[in-house]
């Protein structure tokens, strides 16, 4: 039931967020010179070789290959590395004076991090879960600096790279899938897929879609974030491009008033899919953990 929804969720978020790519082209033929409307927003949401630095301007990033292979630094590469920077100084700063009673940005991240092993990690997965709250608060901290800091001026959304999200997701997979073998062993690992008790004449089945679950998880955690993260930013891009699509100012009110509105609500959304991410990351290993519960 719950994978369920989380397909049909991930299904609905990519469904709208190529609507909105492909309403955006639309709207740039519409109009003379519209095609630029879709070159910014795929100069906005794609990954490039380029970034855009505050009073300098557009700076290459280097080429680099290794054995013929494309490793080059490029722009998300680039928010990642600020990402974990970010959040290295963070932690840094308000937990370098250790108190009984933490005061202000110190008590607000205590706070997160108690949420997270308390209400995710151990509720999902049992006191075990202990053990996996180092990992879930990387994963829920870096989703959402790398989702937050694509909200700045200058600044991109890491998550919006399905190359990103299929990493993260992929670390999930083998989490998902190492727990299990830590708990029950390689081979009673992999016979918990299946139900006990099943009818024999059913494994011919039921072995195939429990294979398929197992890679459809970190695919439903890939595509959700991913989508979500994507189609937001495409909304308040085609929300402002209209003043210029259209050629008007009339419409300058409503498309700004939108663009905030959206804005503050892709706020809302950065700190649901971490925390949506890193719950059914939980999850997933408690359900391999503890199969049949």
């Amino acid at each position: 039931m719950i994978l369920k929804l989380v397909e049909e969720h991930a299904s609905e978020a990519a469904e709208h967020a190529v609507e909105a790519v492909h309403g955006a082209k639309a709207a740039g033929a519409a109009s003379h010179g519209g095609s630029g409307v879709a070159e910014i927003l795929e100069h906005h949401i794609l990954n490039s070789n380029t970034i855009e630095v505050p009073f300098i301007g557009e700076v290459h990033l280097p080429h680099i290959e290794l054995f013929g292979i494309d490793i080059s630094i490029t722009k998300h590469v680039v928010m990642m590395w600020i990402s974990s920077l970010v959040l290295i100084i963070l932690f840094a700063v308000a937990f370098r004076r250790k108190s009984a009673t933490p005061k202000g940005l110190a008590a607000m991240l205590e706070m997160m991090v108690q949420f997270v092993r308390d209400e995710i990690a151990i509720k999902n997965i049992g006191e075990e879960g202990r053990r996996y709250t180092s990992y879930l608060l990387t994963t829920f901290f870096f989703i959402l600096a790398c989702n937050l800091l694509g909200l700045i001026p200058y600044g991109a959304t890491a998550t919006a790279n399905i190359g990103v999200t299929t990493a993260l997701a992929g670390m999930s997979f083998i989490m998902i899938q190492v727990s299990g073998m830590i708990k029950h062993g390689p081979i009673k690992h992999f016979k918990n897929l299946i139900p006990h008790g099943i009818n024999p004449f059913l494994l011919p089945i039921m072995i195939p879609v429990e294979i398929m679950g197992m890679f459809t998880k970190p695919f439903a955690l890939c595509i959700r974030l991913f989508a979500n993260m994507t189609a937001g930013h495409i909304v308040i891009l085609c929300l402002l491009s209209l003043i210029f699509v259209l050629k008007t100012l009339i419409v300058a009110p409503a498309s700004v008033a939108f663009a905030i509105f959206i804005y503050f609500l892709e706020l809302l959304v950065a700190i649901i899919q971490a925390y949506i991410f890193t719950m059914l990351t939980s999850l997933f290993i408690g359900m391999s953990v503890h199969p049949h519960h």
